[in-house]
């Protein structure tokens, strides 16, 4: 009783506290937790993939290109030689979720069929097709110099750099985010909880731990395993909206392999099969080099690109690697476990929850 009264209350302040912060940040740490909010929605969603179905995937950021550059054609106005169709930019954004998950029920076939490091090598493809369509179609993506993203308009409010004074506190593009990816994240946290807590949660977790026997009784393997994966996909499209709108300009080079690598790592640090992992891992493996970059002049070896140093975007991914291996091999059940352990006290043991284990049965192709 005492424990879930004084989780309420941490919650509660934790809530308070993510409302009030567009009043007292400045527009860097601002849009370092936009970053976040983006990361743990695609992580969310690859985490219901590999973590509580055992698919493992390497294309996400295939689906996260379709998404930011679906809306920017479906909200933009065509000028400069691009195609746009002009739609209101809240349609857009929807249109730009859907189109993620019409790439991942076009590709679902083979999800459902493939397992393991097969699967893992076909998404892989997805990479490349896309990093040669997104520098390629010009009239689509603006080529190696990506596209203009147009400001999302709703219920009147223009989430764009003019000025909104709200309690005289000036509200730029930054401030008006800061809500709308609060309430995605926290909307899409909900239902991935509903969903893994769910009939359909249950039947994933028996597909990831043993296929067969998910079989005999009475589980449709593959068609969990292609709905699991147009999920995956409409998450991965969410998040690419978000950081469309985010970063006010689309490039192709963002969206390739390394992006797809540290959405797997936000899993595996945060915990397999675990919402809250997922936001954990995301939150960490995003503001990671956004932090050593802000504050390189005062880490040893850290400095900026070009002088000689470490740039901060490598000394990160070091770091989250190595966190990698940490988990690895002292925490299988990420981050999250540590909570869930001592939750449970010093004489007692959590029920187990999905290990690195998950993707090194998915990487090897093996079942249990």
């Amino acid at each position: 009783m005492w424990f879930t009264r004084t989780r309420t209350y941490v919650w509660a302040a934790g809530a308070v506290l993510l409302l009030v912060l567009p009043f007292y940040l400045d527009r860097f740490w601002l849009q370092a937790g936009l970053f976040a909010m983006a990361a743990g929605i695609g992580a969310i969603g690859i985490n219901l993939l590999t973590g509580a179905t055992g698919q493992l995937s390497m294309g996400h950021a295939f689906f996260l290109a379709v998404g930011a550059y679906g809306y920017c054609v479906f909200a933009g106005e065509g000028g400069d030689g691009l195609t746009g169709l002009g739609l209101p930019t809240w349609l857009a954004a929807v249109l730009g979720v859907v189109a993620a998950g019409v790439a991942g029920g076009l590709f679902s076939p083979i999800a459902g069929r493939l397992r393991g490091a097969y699967l893992g090598i076909a998404t892989l493809a997805l990479i490349f097709i896309g990093q040669h369509v997104l520098f390629n179609a010009r009239d689509l993506t603006g080529g190696f110099n990506g596209r203009d993203v147009p400001p999302l308009s709703l219920f009147g409010l223009t989430f764009d750099d003019s000025e909104l004074l709200v309690a005289n506190v000036p509200f730029g593009s930054a401030e008006k985010l800061w809500y709308a990816g609060l309430v995605l994240l926290l909307g899409g946290a909900l239902f991935a909880r509903g969903v893994l807590r769910g009939r359909p949660g249950r039947a994933m977790n028996a597909i990831r731990d043993h296929r067969i026997a998910a079989g005999v009784i009475g589980v449709p393997v593959a068609r969990y395993r292609a709905a699991v994966f147009v999920l995956s996909s409409m998450y991965a499209g969410l998040a690419g909206v978000l950081l469309a709108l985010i970063f006010q300009r689309t490039v192709p080079d963002y969206f390739g392999m390394i992006l797809s690598l540290e959405y797997l790592a936000m899993i595996v640090i945060g915990g397999l099969g675990s919402v809250a992992g997922a936001v954990i891992g995301a939150a960490f493996v995003s503001l990671l080099p956004q932090l050593l970059t802000r504050y390189s002049d005062a880490l040893p070896l850290v400095s900026d690109p070009g002088t000689g140093g470490i740039a901060p975007g490598e000394a990160s991914r070091y770091l989250y690697g190595a966190a990698v291996v940490a988990v690895v091999l002292f925490l299988p059940g990420g981050l999250v476990g540590v909570a869930a352990r001592r939750r449970s006290g010093p004489d007692t043991r959590p029920e187990p929850k999905p290990s690195t284990r998950s993707i090194a049965g998915a990487t090897s192709g093996e079942e249990r």
